[in-house]
C-alpha cells in the first residue's frame, strides 16, 4: 500500500492508496479517471493545475460513476466505459490548518476509475481544461505536476485493469 505525506498549499496531508475501496458517499471528496485509448494515456491541461487526470466533485443526487463520466466528458471531451480502481485516502489528522469548518472531512477519499475511451468528441475547451493529449503511460510523471508513489500505485492498478477489447478507431484530437 503506497502512502506519502504531501504539502497541498500549506496543508500537510497523508495520502494512502486503497485498492477496490468504495467509501461512504459523504466521505468522497472527488472522483478522477485514468483514461486510456488503446495503449495511450489521456491527460488534460487544467487551468489551475496543469496536466492531470480529468475529474472533479460529485453534484447533489449524482453517483460517483455518473460524476466521473460527466467530468471526463466536460474536461477531456471523451466518452468510455469505467471501472472502479479504488480510492486515495486523504488524511488531515497531521494538518494544523484543518478545522471543523473545512469543506472537506478530516479523513476523506478521492475515487479513481479506469476509463477505456470509446469516443473522442470535438474538443471545445469550454470548462476547466485548455487541451488534451495522449501520451505513453511511462511519460505521465513528466507531465503530471507533483507526481509521487501514490499516483504511481493508481497507475499500476489502472494498467492491471487493461481492457484488451478496444472500441472503434477514432481520432485523438
Amino acid at each position: 500500500m503506497a502512502s506519502i505525506s504531501v504539502d497541498w498549499y500549506g496543508h500537510i496531508v497523508q495520502l494512502t492508496w486503497m485498492r477496490q475501496l468504495m467509501p461512504e458517499r459523504d466521505l468522497i471528496t472527488s472522483v478522477h479517471a485514468v483514461c486510456f485509448h488503446r495503449e495511450q494515456l489521456l491527460q488534460v491541461n487544467l487551468n489551475d493545475r496543469g496536466w492531470d487526470f480529468p475529474g472533479g466533485h460529485i453534484e447533489k443526487g449524482e453517483t460517483a460513476e455518473a460524476c466521473v463520466e460527466r467530468e471526463v466528458q466536460e474536461e477531456a471531451y471523451v466518452t468510455g466505459t469505467c471501472q472502479l480502481l479504488g480510492a486515495v485516502k486523504v488524511n488531515h489528522e497531521a494538518n494544523p490548518l484543518w478545522n471543523e469548518s473545512s469543506p472537506y472531512p478530516k479523513v476523506g477519499y478521492q475515487l479513481f476509475y479506469r476509463m477505456d475511451i470509446t469516443e473522442f468528441l470535438p474538443f471545445a475547451a469550454e470548462h476547466e481544461s485548455t487541451e488534451r493529449l495522449l501520451i505513453r503511460p511511462d511519460e505521465v510523471a513528466d507531465y503530471h505536476k507533483g507526481w509521487h508513489e501514490v499516483y504511481e500505485a493508481v497507475m499500476e492498478e489502472a494498467k492491471r485493469h487493461a481492457n484488451r477489447t478496444y472500441g472503434p478507431e477514432t481520432s485523438g484530437n
